[in-house]
């Protein structure tokens, strides 16, 4: 499997804070990584840090991916309120100068109906906007989609179907996807392979069936014996 990201001893500080310890990881072209761990471990830092909203105290980031995009966690708070669905995906395309896919095309990959083209943010789900949020990054066409949270805020129902909908991408586009969630449950069932994360180190990484099966870490172990028995 090829490489689209290699992170190598990545610590980025705030002042004396150092957010992220030394991390290091690979993302895979076609895989799905998922980053755990609890509010302030250092996830998003990282994500940040890949797309260059945040700059590196030390270590390597080498990208080999043609486009990143990244979903952020407030997915309401992420769109214009002033501006339509047809007005924020068509400013993507007209500004990325992408013709391959039209707005209704967009909205047809995340499975939403094209009446929700001339809705505002307001007036539309924390679940629909999360798939308009994934439908403005697919407009410029990415290898890699960093999705930071994409189901905090949703009920659990609309929660499997985001993740359901990442999962699809993953094989109806070949897109490489890296999806940093603070909940095991979350990425048990979508991710190739999880990082666990905590105090910004990896205490515990592996394919996702080894984490859970095997964990190394008394913080894994507390995670997931946090996710609900079904």
């Amino acid at each position: 499997m090829n490489s689209l990201f290699e992170v190598d001893s990545l610590h980025v500080r705030y002042g004396s804070y150092e957010a992220v310890k030394g991390v290091s990881f690979t993302l895979g072209e076609g895989e799905i990584l998922g980053i755990v761990g609890e509010s302030g471990s250092g996830k998003s830092t990282i994500a940040k840090a890949l797309i260059g909203l945040e700059k590196a105290s030390s270590g390597k980031i080498i990208c080999r991916a043609k486009s990143v995009q990244m979903v952020f966690q407030d997915a309401v708070g992420s769109l214009n309120p002033r501006m339509t669905v047809r007005q924020t995906l068509d400013e993507v395309l007209r500004v990325k100068r992408i013709r391959s896919r039209a707005a209704e095309d967009l909205l047809d990959i995340v499975g939403l109906s094209k009446a929700v083209l001339d809705q505002y943010p307001r007036e539309m789900s924390g679940g629909q906007c999360q798939r308009i949020s994934i439908a403005r990054a697919l407009a410029c066409e990415p290898q890699v989609l960093i999705a930071d949270e994409p189901v905090s805020a949703l009920d659990v129902s609309v929660q499997a179907r985001v993740l359901n909908l990442l999962r699809d991408l993953r094989h109806e586009l070949g897109l490489s996807i890296l999806l940093i969630a603070h909940d095991l449950a979350v990425v048990k069932n979508v991710c190739d392979r999880i990082c666990v994360m905590e105090k910004g180190l990896f205490v515990d990484s592996g394919e996702a069936a080894e984490v859970f099966a095997c964990p190394k870490s008394d913080y894994t172990r507390r995670l997931l014996a946090a996710v609900p028995k079904i």
